[in-house]
């Protein structure tokens, strides 16, 4: 597991080390054992206040591909250079009027056991045409979690910063210098 203090180093150095004109904000800076993924909010087209949400979303995504052709060769210097760093991939997103999108991210293999019924469901998603494979099944079964689950999880998540800070304080934690 990722530490508080990993994260908070990995999210320090990209907000030193992204250009100042990169993003109008870092929105979320997210650490795993395999990835860095850094999001950052650019600025909304400019549209008449009367713009439909169909025109809303297209311009969006008009700027979101705008904004990832013009800054491709600085993400990607910044990338290099936190990957040697962090040995991490790291992938790119942004926000732009309420519309995120990410351009590039890491899917990592993950082995499971899983029992007969479990793989059950898998096949019955894979029957019903919700996914192609039991790996795409599994996929969607841990997004839908995801996002039913936020509260449950962030409580989690919570609970495990709490458990890392007592480990700190325990009878094998290095003296702070």
């Amino acid at each position: 597991m990722i530490t508080t203090e990993q994260r908070e180093q990995v999210r320090g150095w990209f907000v030193g080390r992204l250009p100042e004109d990169l993003f109008e904000s870092l929105a979320e800076v997210t650490v795993d054992r395999e990835e860095i993924t850094v999001i950052g909010r650019i600025a909304a087209p400019g549209l008449p206040e009367d713009a439909s949400a169909t025109e809303r979303e297209a311009a969006a995504q008009g700027r979101i591909a705008e904004f990832r052709e013009r800054t491709r060769e600085s993400r990607i210097a910044v990338a290099r250079e936190a990957e040697r760093r962090f040995d991490k991939k790291v992938s790119w997103g942004v926000e732009c009027d309420g519309t995120r999108a990410l351009f590039t991210h890491v899917a990592a293999p993950v082995m499971t056991r899983l029992r007969q019924p479990e793989r059950a469901v898998l096949d019955t998603l894979i029957a019903g045409g919700v996914a192609r494979s039991r790996s795409e099944a599994l996929s969607w079964c841990v997004r839908l979690v995801q996002q039913h689950a936020d509260d449950w999880l962030g409580e989690l998540r919570d609970s495990l910063e709490q458990v890392e800070r007592v480990r700190a304080q325990g009878p094998d934690a290095r003296p702070e210098s």
